[in-house]
């Protein structure tokens, strides 16, 4: 029955704290759990993930976790909260009836915090003890039946119910013990003298006092009480108030004046002198104060901090000369002071950050907690620098460092952050912790070239694999994020030969050149090339480099008037007798396949057989006469023109220039006629092969010449020189080739060769032409067309152009004498045209001018 009484208000209690964890859960939303102490290790408190309505499956990735890690821990399976050390509700609350652990549970992905109460129930672990092994009494004698003697109490660790409830001594005639309970709560013995002492019959007693709490069962603890039975000295001393209490301010110096505790004694003499001590006082307690055994005057002797303790409970005791005694209390509260600074603590924080995170990401979680009490203790926490983070508040001394502008790794790769805490003291204190947060690194940025487009010059004839330019590009992100490479993405080259002119390192960003450029087939090109870097996904930029390629000069000049023949023949002008000075005779015509000065042409006179006779263009490579031809000058003029470019340093050609000054065309076949032919070598090897050839086979030889004897006497015929009549004349006057560029201009002239060596041929200016006859060519035939074509790109000849003008080609047989060469007239056409001479009058009259070769034994 009284089992059952002592367990209905525990019921209540229980109910009373289930009542309050609802209410305080529907208003702060803390998950509040109730255990009893000295629970084992693994034993399950709760499920804070049903509280907190997460799923099993959830469990694991939000990595529960909790602050007071030595008393709790959360399982990862199924998250449970277990008990993982010793609960030892004394050692955590002392003395205080209601004891609760408060601590912090944290969960990621995301990040949060919860508040966890729980609740330690307090069970009777233990029993009552007395710090004292024995309790020496001295009772004078005379003392009367109704004194009390208060003794030493127990200390027992447990509260309410379990708590020291009742003080008991064993039966005995003389004494009984009374429990009496001290202003703070606890409980202390008091023992009466119930019938008067005799020392003469009985000098000592021996006494056994029990403590009792009220434990289900009850458990005790027992001291001796040695009573010595002294002589008379029957008046106490008494106290003038049984309580004294006193506010002290913590941090006091040391030897600072608490208060004067006093007591009286109406005795007189030895038995009226009164002591003063300090009763039972703990050893922490004893260390901190001072209690002078004569004037009762109490001063400090340490420093107190309100945060230890904030409230002292001292028991002075009064002793008389004989052996009498009084007791009081000294209650001292400890008034608190500002003198504990915030203090800021990193619970997480999140060691790389994206610089694409979104605002309001959390990126660290702080505690701040500061050990004063009332406005000492309240918190606030800022930012001290400009940075785009900021703070929020959580739940309880909670504050989160969120993410509050958009990050930019390119423009800070890591902040230095001060979180500072300042409480509302006065004077307030404050103190600062730092955290450095590191932003990674996205791929958010293009390559840029450090030019918008490129142009180089490139020398032609360079050496292949030479480098010709090179781009950078530069990424401002990291790692593979910034790693650029480069290629070559578009060319106004043909696709197919882009790889044999040029190629791009990948790395370096330097343009190769694969094969020497020609600036006369190639003079600039363009390159499209691409900057990417190794993001996820890639970036890249596109700049254009254009390759100028620069002339040289490599190549000479290239006499296009007058040409020599295949062996090496030269062509003649015929001038006229009377030409006046300024008369134009001809003109030296060059090209130069290179540009600008190195294409720039000058003409010069290296040798002349009458050096006054005629003078030189400098420019323009017209021969004029200088002056008349005189009586003494020779009729033949020999000139050697040489054509230099204008680069450094100059190439040249030379021309050689034979003139005959001349009436008649008819004049000039027949000096050239009388000039006796030179031998050919060739001639006589072919000789001597014909007669070897005879030796060994007449018959062949017979049928050789009976055939050569008739072709000749089918072929045979007059003398004709029907390319000179003057039907034949082109109408047309000179016209300027509608495709040249650079150089001087050539004319065309009517050609005519008339020779009585086989090795005599008419000769062509040095021009790739393509002949294509579709049959014999004849004299008659005016359909008949030779066609000169010029594969230089910078001069193109147009066969509209020239008239057609048939022409004779006398082929000589030659004979025993000199007078008796025969020959046979072969007819072909070629392209004509006239030359105006300027400066005569002539041009109006259209008259023409023959070129013919003189024989090699002239030149």
């Amino acid at each position: 029955m009284q089992r059952a009484r002592k367990a209905e208000p525990m019921k209540i209690q229980v109910l009373f704290l289930f009542l309050l964890s609802l209410l305080w859960g529907a208003i702060s939303q803390q998950i509040q759990y109730t255990i009893p102490e000295e629970l084992a290790k693994g034993v399950r408190v709760g499920n804070l993930a049903k509280d907190l309505k997460l799923s099993v499956q959830e469990v694991p990735a939000r990595k529960l976790r909790v602050s007071a890690e030595n008393f709790f821990s959360v399982s990862a399976e199924s998250g449970d909260l277990l008990v993982n050390g010793r609960i030892d509700r004394e050692e955590i609350c002392g003395r205080k009836s209601e004891c609760a652990l408060e601590f912090e549970m944290v969960a990621e992905n995301p990040m949060n915090v919860f508040h966890v109460i729980v609740a330690i129930q307090d069970i009777n672990d233990n029993a009552p003890r007395f710090t004292a092994k024995g309790i020496d009494l001295e009772i004078c004698e005379s003392a009367l039946p109704g004194v009390k003697f208060p003794l030493d109490s127990a200390q027992d660790a447990d509260v309410e119910s379990n708590s020291l409830k009742i003080y008991t001594i064993n039966s005995n005639e003389h004494f009984s013990v009374t429990t009496k309970e001290s202003p703070d709560g606890s409980k202390y013995p008091e023992l009466l003298l119930e019938k008067p002492l005799d020392r003469e019959r009985q000098s000592s007693h021996q006494l056994i006092l029990t403590a009792m709490d009220g434990g289900d069962p009850p458990l005790s603890g027992t001291t001796q009480i040695r009573i010595q039975v002294t002589d008379a000295n029957d008046n106490a001393p008494v106290f003038r108030q049984d309580t004294y209490k006193v506010s002290l301010q913590e941090n006091v110096p040391s030897g600072t004046s608490v208060l004067q505790v006093m007591a009286t004694d109406q005795d007189e003499g030895v038995n009226a002198e009164i002591t003063y001590a300090f009763l039972s006082a703990p050893t922490s307690t004893s260390l901190l104060f001072n209690l002078n055994p004569n004037t009762g005057d109490i001063t400090t002797n340490g420093t107190l901090d309100f945060e230890k303790t904030s409230r002292y409970m001292l028991v002075v005791e009064a002793r008389d000369g004989g052996v009498h005694t009084a007791h009081c209390n000294v209650q001292i509260e400890i008034v608190d002071e500002n003198d504990n600074a915030p203090e800021v603590t990193l619970m997480s924080s999140s060691n790389q950050i994206p610089e694409d995170s979104n605002l309001g990401t959390v990126v660290a979680l702080f505690k701040v907690r500061d050990r004063d009490s009332g406005q000492n203790g309240l918190v606030t926490c800022y930012i001290q620098e400009d940075v785009p983070f900021k703070l929020e508040s959580t739940s309880k001394n909670y504050y989160k460092l969120v993410i509050d502008n958009a990050l930019d790794r390119e423009q800070m790769a890591e902040y230095n952050v001060t979180i500072t805490a300042t409480d509302k003291g006065k004077p307030s204190l404050f103190s600062s912790t730092s955290i450095t947060l590191h932003i990674s690194d996205i791929n958010d940025n293009v390559p840029v070239f450090h030019q918008a487009s490129y142009v180089v010059h490139v020398a032609e004839n360079n050496p292949p694999g030479a480098s010709i330019a090179r781009v950078s590009a530069f990424d401002p992100d990291l790692g593979h994020n910034g790693r650029v490479s480069y290629s070559i993405v578009a060319s106004d080259l043909e696709p197919r030969a882009l790889a044999s002119y040029v190629s791009v390192s990948a790395q370096s960003g330097v343009v190769f050149a694969q094969r020497a450029f020609d600036h006369e087939q190639l003079r600039a090109f363009e390159l499209t090339l691409q900057a990417r870097d190794q993001g996820s996904p890639a970036l890249s930029a596109n700049v254009s480099l254009r390759v100028l390629v620069d002339d040289r000069n490599d190549n000479a000049p290239r006499v296009l008037y007058p040409a020599l023949g295949p062996d090496g023949s030269a062509l003649f002008d015929t001038v006229p007798r009377a030409a006046q000075p300024g008369y134009l005779v001809t003109k030296v015509v060059a090209v130069d396949a290179d540009s600008g000065h190195n294409a720039w042409l000058s003409y010069h006179v290296l040798q002349a057989s009458e050096p006054g006779l005629f003078s030189l263009g400098l420019r323009t490579g017209e021969v004029r006469t200088a002056r008349a031809l005189g009586d003494r000058d020779a009729a033949r003029q020999r000139l050697l023109v040489a054509v230099r470019d204008g680069g450094q340093p100059p190439l040249s050609a030379t021309a050689t220039l034979l003139l005959v000054f001349a009436d008649s065309l008819q004049e000039v076949l027949g000096d050239v006629s009388d000039r006796p032919a030179p031998s050919d070598p060739q001639a006589e090897l072919q000789f001597y092969l014909v007669v070897a050839l005879a030796l060994i086979s007449v018959l062949f030889l017979l049928a050789v010449i009976l055939a050569v004897a008739l072709r000749l006497g089918r072929s045979s015929s007059p003398a004709a020189w029907g390319c000179f009549r003057r039907d034949l004349s082109s109408k047309s006057g000179p016209r300027v080739l509608p495709t040249y560029s650079e150089g001087t201009l050539p004319y065309s002239y009517n050609l005519c060769v008339a020779s009585r060596l086989a090795n005599t041929e008419f000769t062509f200016p040095n021009l790739k032409a393509e002949i294509v006859p579709p049959r014999d060519l004849l004299c008659e035939d005016p359909s008949t067309d030779v066609r000169i074509s010029n594969e230089d790109p910078q001069i193109v000849y147009d066969s509209s152009l020239a008239s057609h003008v048939s022409f004779c080609k006398p082929t000589f047989v030659l004979g025993h004498s000199r007078n008796t060469c025969g020959y046979q007239r072969q007819c072909s056409r070629i392209h004509s045209a006239r030359i105006p001479r300027e400066g005569s009058g002539e041009r109006a009259s259209g008259q023409w001018r023959s070129n013919l070769f003189f024989p090699q034994s002239e030149r």
